[in-house]
């Protein structure tokens, strides 16, 4: 499916924006604030802290799975038409391109009906053909085990009422989905092993790996 849909959204010249993306309890945010004190990119924090539906969509998936949707892709193409307007390199934490993964996540679960589906996706390749590609994008790979872990430690209520069949399924369409990305460069980080927070070794290490890739 992921093939099909890249071919559907037109190939845009790059701009200076860096994506972070990969599954919940991957670490995106603390790398993306890594890439902010140590590169002096402005960041855009993905809109979760004030998104009203949020936690009312883990408790009944089916009747906010679309407005949720609709939601983050409304925000997210906002924050890309905010980037694009600043005279410096941004870096966003997740963005519009890796939304449609939840979306076929919840339509193939029952959760979005086929119609609502293909609305959305319409939207989203129309929202695309509209705003440049990233310079760089970078997906961190991570192990269900580990994004668990770490989503158990930060203790977001909405987030422990989540069954495992869900992360699974939502780390294998985030692997299809990178395996068919191509509208930019992109960067492929394994952080299974590696604590960004507290080990400098490990900072080190990525920020070599991106200052290469945008080099």
């Amino acid at each position: 499916m992921y093939k099909e849909f890249f071919q559907m959204i037109k190939k845009n010249h790059p701009n200076e924006l860096v994506i972070v993306d990969g599954v919940v309890g991957s670490g995106k945010t603390t790398f993306m604030n890594i890439l902010q004190e140590e590169l002096g990119l402005h960041g855009f924090e993905e809109p979760v802290t004030d998104n009203p539906l949020l936690e009312k969509f883990y408790h009944d998936r089916k009747r906010y799975a679309f407005p949720l949707q609709v939601f983050f892709l409304n925000r997210r193409f906002r924050m890309l038409k905010d980037a694009e307007g600043l005279a410096s390199s941004s870096v966003m934490d997740r963005s519009i391109y890796g939304d449609v993964i939840f979306a076929k996540l919840l339509h193939e679960g029952g959760d979005m009906e086929k119609e609502e589906f293909l609305l959305y996706q319409e939207l989203l390749v129309n929202m695309l053909d509209h705003i440049e590609a990233p310079k760089l994008m970078i997906y961190l790979k991570c192990d269900v085990d580990t994004a668990l872990s770490r989503i158990q430690k930060r203790g977001r209520d909405y987030e422990q009422i989540v069954e495992r069949d869900y992360w699974e399924r939502l780390n294998k369409e985030y692997e299809a989905y990178f395996d068919a990305y191509n509208l930019s460069k992109i960067l492929v980080i394994d952080v299974k092993e590696m604590d960004l927070k507290d080990n400098p070794l490990h900072r080190q290490q990525v920020l070599y790996q991106v200052k290469e890739a945008l080099t």
